[in-house]
């Protein structure tokens, strides 16, 4: 089994790159995670003070039952994701049952940046976009998806999104194996990553089969 990283800026197209190699390669042969499902659990504190917790520093990630989990599926067992509620903040209490594949695909905005989940991954991409793509396509989530209002995401960005993204998300790209510019609108390289991905893949099976012979 590989695990492929894919991370990015928010609304940089990482789920839909990740979405994509996933159903290039076949969604038989791939389990898909979100770093998104991995957010600590906060359920013991009030709503007010929930919504001011700020989600995109390292530390606002359940980080080591990532590990946990991803270490797991590489020793072919299952595992109980999480699920997150974004309008609660807080994490809810089913979970969903996730077999183990021989690709791992693993998208968030903040894998690389995190030396302890970098530290996991066989291949490690970045998706890249121009902030004002990134900051569209965060509004139209957040309003549309996420119960928030127009005013209230332009303040977390300003206070939190785009400061966190200069201190850790753009500089994690130095990490990256690939560079996917143009976010999840790039079809070529999209297309290029999968093959590779596959590539990887059937080699890292023959070098696992010649290992145990």
């Amino acid at each position: 089994m590989i695990v492929i990283g894919i991370a990015g800026g928010s609304g940089a197209g990482k789920t839909t790159v990740a979405r994509s190699v996933a159903d290039q390669l076949g969604l038989e042969n791939v389990s898909y995670l979100s770093q998104d499902w991995y957010y600590a659990d906060h359920t013991h504190l009030p709503l007010d003070e929930r919504e001011k917790l700020n989600m995109d520093h390292p530390n606002a990630f359940d980080n080591q039952l990532l590990i946990n989990h991803l270490g797991e599926l590489r020793q072919g067992k299952s595992i109980e994701v999480p699920d997150y509620n974004f309008i609660e903040h807080s994490r809810k209490r089913e979970t969903t049952l996730m077999a183990p594949k021989s690709v791992v695909i693993l998208e968030g905005i903040l894998i690389l940046a995190i030396p302890e989940v970098r530290a996991v991954l066989d291949f490690k991409v970045f998706v890249d976009a121009d902030a004002d793509i990134r900051l569209i396509r965060r509004l139209e989530r957040d309003i549309k998806e996420r119960g928030r209002t127009y005013d209230s995401t332009i303040k977390r960005y300003l206070s939190t999104v785009r400061p966190m993204h200069e201190a850790f998300v753009e500089p994690s790209k130095r990490y990256a194996d690939i560079i996917v510019p143009r976010g999840g609108d790039n079809n070529i390289a999209i297309s290029m990553l999968a093959d590779l991905v596959e590539h990887y893949a059937v080699h890292k099976q023959g070098e696992n089969n010649h290992s145990e012979k």
